[in-house]
């Protein structure tokens, strides 16, 4: 990150960071508090961040795994995706998008927007109901990690 910092502003790299699958808005507020942005700048780029892949996502998954099981080289691939993504939807699938906003709201590893916009674009749960639960569930992850990171963090550094 130190690397990044002198050709990219602290913000553009939480940015950066909160938009990687695994990482999101876990990885980017971590990042934030460590590099000293202030709250309101760091939720604006890791909530931000976060919720830029979430439409393609959604649009375009279906027709990507689609075309990756084609060939012989990508079909294990797409097919551990799809495995990995449907094994976590039971309770998407059964709430809707209820089950979907507190998938993506809880801040634990393989949840988040990426995972829940996968889920949600199999399941084929309709583009405006999909994107306003993962906007919520984002926005109540982020309070969990501005809180956890800019509070409980800050108290132990």
């Amino acid at each position: 990150m130190a690397a990044l910092a002198g050709i990219q502003s602290k913000e553009a790299i939480v940015f950066l960071i909160s938009m990687l699958p695994v990482l999101e808005l876990r990885g980017g507020f971590l990042a934030a508090s460590w590099l000293g942005i202030p709250l309101y700048r760091a939720a604006f780029a890791c909530i931000g961040g976060c919720l830029l892949p979430v439409p393609f996502i959604l649009l375009l998954i279906r027709g990507v795994l689609g075309r990756m099981k084609r060939y012989r080289v990508t079909k294990r691939l797409a097919d551990y995706v799809e495995k990995r993504a449907m094994g976590k939807s039971d309770e998407i699938r059964k709430y809707e998008f209820w089950g979907l906003m507190l998938f993506v709201g809880i801040p634990l590893p393989g949840t988040g927007a990426w995972t829940g916009s996968l889920i949600a674009a199999l399941l084929g749960i309709r583009f405006s109901r999909a994107v306003a639960a993962i906007f919520i569930g984002v926005l109540i992850s982020a309070a969990l990690m501005a809180g956890l990171s800019y509070g409980i963090l800050d108290l132990i550094l």
